[in-house]
């Protein structure tokens, strides 16, 4: 575990540049060009990594580590554990493709926090596309740290500087940040990195779509000696699979979610609906029974606010998050969330990541995502931690294109719902009185006759139901 690469016949940075040159591509080269083998045939392999067992004594884990994961109510390994742990202990490079919310955490950390040295300072540096996703890890990582003393800090922008410089001169030997507060505390000479040991990009995916490739470079080459480096994503498009390729040495490929896939027990459908129409039918929707505690994505900023102050005039009890929010509002409306203080969080894709609440019964795609590996890591806010859940889809016929494209990558089609009981043709302000009544509710039901934008009704179920046809090029 943590091996350290020999000491290169350079000094200085010149030599770290040097030790690096192959693994971290220039700004230049850019990262869209998969070299070597592809990700198809690397995935040949990735099932072939399972340690059958449903005991994590079969791992080796320390009575401290054992005790932490028994607080936290895991009962057994779950697939992406019983393939990373063992490999990552032996100190194996490793690509991992895993959904949010199968354990992914515990797969990395586990073995990790087995390997630390006591007072060692910073050890383990994990890189994350999100604040919110940071703090999720970290807290994670007390949370099995529990009964030793390691310590685990987060590091973020958008808040005060002091305690994340306390953390550093403290020498905490983990260390959860977003590539952003990290690199201005490594330009300020703040952040000292030699000492890692192990290095671990969470969401890479996400993370290259956030534009944080030269980030990720620039911690690369602080880092000085090569240390154990784990990667860790959703989806594996070329350019994440390129990113694992030149950060990674002889890595092993592991796979518990095939690429783009969402997880089990969640139930994908869509609804057809005017634009006008959608704040009504969410506000209908909301009336039906098990719509306990609901995520809503919106595409933009705007929408989102929009969307609450309706839900508001509704008497829903909801929230909002966004990029537009200060990270203090931010952090309390997750809070308030998840101890189910309100029922409802409508937000921007800023929660797609970072947010590891059981108990979600629902993800409303309120506006069509256009990017598939979004629609992914949205609808994974559901079934965690082996429960069900329900993701809901809105399709106007602006949407049409994009909801083609996107059953067409998904290569399935989502469930058409329809609910007659719903007033498509009504005024825009429902009577929630009387929906709000009709609390029983048996099997699907269809919508109205006036479900299309410029658009008849069988027009636009025709076209939801050969979604699935290949897109023009």
């Amino acid at each position: 575990m943590f091996p350290r690469q020999t000491k290169s016949t350079e000094t200085g940075s010149e030599g770290i540049e040097q030790r690096w040159q192959v693994r971290c591509p220039s700004s230049s080269e850019g990262l869209h060009s998969t070299p070597g083998r592809s990700w198809a045939s690397h995935r040949k392999d990735a099932g072939h990594h399972l340690t059958e067992t449903t005991d994590f004594t079969a791992f080796g884990l320390s009575d401290l580590r054992l005790a932490a994961v028994e607080a936290l109510g895991w009962t057994e390994p779950t697939p992406i554990q019983q393939r990373a742990i063992p490999l990552i202990s032996t100190g194996r490079d490793v690509v991992g493709i895993a959904r949010t919310g199968t354990g992914k955490t515990g797969a990395f950390m586990l073995p990790a926090l087995e390997a630390l040295k006591a007072g060692g300072g910073l050890q383990v540096l994990v890189l994350c596309p999100t604040r919110e996703l940071a703090q999720q890890v970290c807290d994670d990582t007390r949370d099995l740290a529990k009964g030793s003393t390691f310590r685990a800090a987060v590091i973020y922008g958008g808040v005060a500087y002091g305690p994340q410089l306390d953390a550093l001169k403290r020498g905490d030997e983990v260390v959860v940040a977003t590539p952003g507060r990290l690199i201005d505390l490594q330009d300020r000479g703040k952040a000292r990195l030699k000492g890692v040991r192990l290095l671990i990009l969470d969401e890479a995916d996400r993370m290259l779509d956030m534009g944080f490739r030269p980030q990720i470079e620039a911690v690369v080459r602080g880092l000085g000696k090569r240390p154990q480096t784990l990667l860790f994503s959703a989806t594996m498009p070329n350019a994440v699979h390129a990113l694992a390729l030149r950060m990674t040495r002889d890595p092993a490929w592991v796979e518990a979610s095939p690429s783009g896939t969402t997880a089990h027990g969640i139930v994908e459908t869509a609804y057809s609906v005017r634009p006008d129409r959608k704040p009504d039918l969410l506000v209908h929707l909301l009336d039906q029974p098990g719509w306990d505690q609901v995520l809503v994505f919106t595409r933009t900023k705007v929408g989102a606010d929009v969307l609450k102050s309706r839900l508001d005039r509704a008497r829903i009890s909801c929230d909002v998050i966004h990029g537009d929010r200060h990270m203090r509002h931010r952090s309390r409306a997750m809070e308030r969330f998840t101890e189910g203080k309100v029922r409802v969080l409508v937000a921007t894709d800023i929660a797609q990541r970072g947010l590891d609440i059981e108990g979600i019964s629902h993800v409303v795609n309120y506006d069509v995502p256009l990017d598939p590996g979004d629609y992914v890591h949205r609808v994974g806010r559901t079934a965690r931690a082996g429960a069900t859940g329900e993701a809901v889809t809105f399709v106007t016929s602006a949407d049409l294109g994009a909801f083609r494209t996107l059953e067409y990558e998904l290569d399935r089609k989502l469930e058409k719902i329809h609910h007659p009981d719903f007033d498509f043709a009504g005024s825009v302000a429902m009577d929630r009185q009387d929906t709000s009544r009709k609390r029983s509710r048996t099997g699907r039901r269809g919508m109205g006759s006036k479900a299309g934008e410029r658009l008849d009704p069988e027009e636009l179920a025709a076209l939801l139901g050969h979604a699935t046809e290949e897109p023009a090029k």
